[in-house]
């Protein structure tokens, strides 16, 4: 029988090196490569989003209200086009924003954003429901922070909400635009991004996201309604892919004041992993 080899003195416990295996494997890191280099089957989504568009347009329609999209990191309203459309379309009254190009993220940004949801709810006069897509999401969670009085709900599409940028592949090409504390985090703002707003609140995440680590995009439990929906999808291709528009069909209908966690019909459960996302 062989001896065992004592343990040296400087040796960790092994519960220590467990604890730091885990710490590791939960390290803010970019998605993998492989799930950045095949980015391109969003154009499959695209594809499905379209030839799925009569099913679409089955799904539970709306009250009438606004809904507020905003785009991704270096995105315009171009990209969001097909979502909105397929919004109006269950009766809504879905707008772009009004900010071209998702650059800057300045006080002259907050400021637009701050303008338009005030308009819409104003011209409106019910609560406005924010859809932001990567980067889109974050800012729409903090706008629905600075104005939780006219926010009904807000849907984060593979936003990196964990306040660690190292989550994303962007994050060098973000911090070259805005260096690496932008304008508006300077003003005291955009600080615990990964606290949820005072509304209920979605994040869509999905595994194989070549842009943003889904971990990045898990938001933890909080006072207010908060859930995380896996998908199976890319980053490019989450404002279009179908199961996406479905989750967010089903949140949009639920009457203002109201909230349940999502719950996928039997028909559709096969587009929606329920794998942990610990």
């Amino acid at each position: 029988m062989t001896a065992r080899k004592p343990r040296d003195a400087k040796d960790p416990p092994m519960a220590t090196m467990a604890a730091v295996e885990a710490e590791f494997d939960h390290a803010a890191r970019p998605p993998h490569r492989f799930w950045t280099l095949v980015e391109g089957r969003a154009f499959f989504e695209l594809g499905a989003f379209y030839m799925s568009r009569p099913f679409l347009a089955t799904l539970p329609k709306g009250d009438g209200h606004a809904v507020q999209v905003l785009p991704g990191f270096m995105a315009t309203n171009t990209s969001t086009g097909p979502m909105r459309r397929l919004l109006r379309e269950l009766g809504y009254e879905a707008h772009g924003w009004d900010s071209g190009r998702n650059v800057r993220v300045d006080n002259a940004l907050i400021r637009r954003l701050e303008t338009q949801l005030q308009r819409l709810n104003d011209d409106t006069g019910r609560k406005v429901s924010l859809v932001g897509w990567s980067l889109g999401g974050v800012l729409a969670r903090e706008l629905a922070k600075l104005h939780p009085d006219r926010v009904r709900l807000v849907i984060s599409l593979g936003s990196p909400i964990s306040d660690d940028r190292n989550h994303t592949s962007a994050a060098r090409l973000f911090e070259l635009l805005n260096g690496k504390e932008p304008e508006a985090m300077q003003g005291g703002r955009f600080r615990g991004l990964d606290e949820a707003p005072p509304v209920p609140t979605t994040s869509i995440l999905t595994k194989t996201d070549g842009i943003v680590h889904w971990r990045g995009s898990v938001q933890k439990p909080a006072r207010t309604p908060t859930e995380n929906i896996e998908v199976y999808a890319s980053h490019c291709g989450l404002g279009v892919n179908p199961s996406v528009m479905i989750a967010i069909a089903d949140r949009l209908a639920q009457g203002e004041g109201t909230w349940a966690p999502f719950e996928p019909s039997l028909a559709v459960q096969w587009m929606f992993p329920r794998t942990s996302l610990d």
